[in-house]
């Protein structure tokens, strides 16, 4: 019996995924309303000589390794090499449960970076938007349609491992192509915005100064 027709022969476990359906629900429920309380303006102050000022960097490098663990498991499937996507895609799961982690954490406790704030004075104006140019408006384009996907996405990876875990295979695969691109997409958009809003993070306090030297 080969590798792929032994994971299909195992029975479905069907009280296992009841309760798990639920803690999806019950999980999702409460990041989303961690990520729509992490917006408030008021930020958790962090004791001192504590800095999370490297965690956009790691957030990048996390969903950076997201994306060669969803490639690498899809390539694993394709090869028909269960246990091996099994790993890359639990790998996956895991990097991704860091970044929430570390995303909820940075945003909870620091100032949010705006794109364009050239001066680091906490808002964008007129002049800066226009120095921004066409780009404000693509990093815009991308980080809606990043949050978007992250959303939808979330409790679908989920319930796709619910599947799994249950032995539910066809609901597995039914599932895994809807959301697959969609984690893909997150992972890859995730560094791509980074990148577009490093200029941004917390410039140093001299560089500000001269910047805003007349």
């Amino acid at each position: 019996m080969s590798e792929r027709e032994d994971y299909l022969n195992r029975p479905i476990l069907t009280d296992r995924a009841r309760v798990l359906r639920r803690v999806v629900w019950i999980v999702s429920i409460l990041v989303f309303i961690l990520v729509a309380a992490m917006r408030s303006p008021y930020k958790i102050p962090l004791p001192d000589g504590v800095d999370f000022s490297i965690l956009p960097k790691v957030h990048a490098a996390l969903n950076c390794l997201v994306a060669a663990c969803l490639l690498a498991a899809l390539f694993a499937v394709g090869r028909k090499k269960i246990t091996l996507h099994k790993r890359f895609m639990t790998a996956a799961l895991f990097f991704s449960g860091l970044f929430l982690i570390g995303y909820v954490s940075y945003h909870f406790t620091t100032v949010e970076t705006k794109f364009g704030d050239f001066d680091g004075s906490g808002r964008v104006s007129d002049a800066e938007k226009a120095e921004a140019g066409m780009s404000r408006t693509v990093y815009f384009f991308l980080l809606f349609t990043h949050i978007i996907a992250a959303a939808v996405s979330f409790p679908m990876i989920l319930m796709t491992f619910v599947h799994a875990w249950t032995n539910d295979f066809v609901k597995h695969r039914k599932l895994a192509r809807k959301v697959f691109p969609l984690w893909l997409f997150v992972a890859v958009t995730g560094p791509i915005c980074y990148f577009m809003l490093k200029p941004y993070y917390a410039l140093p306090a001299e560089e500000i100064e001269l910047m805003q030297k007349p």
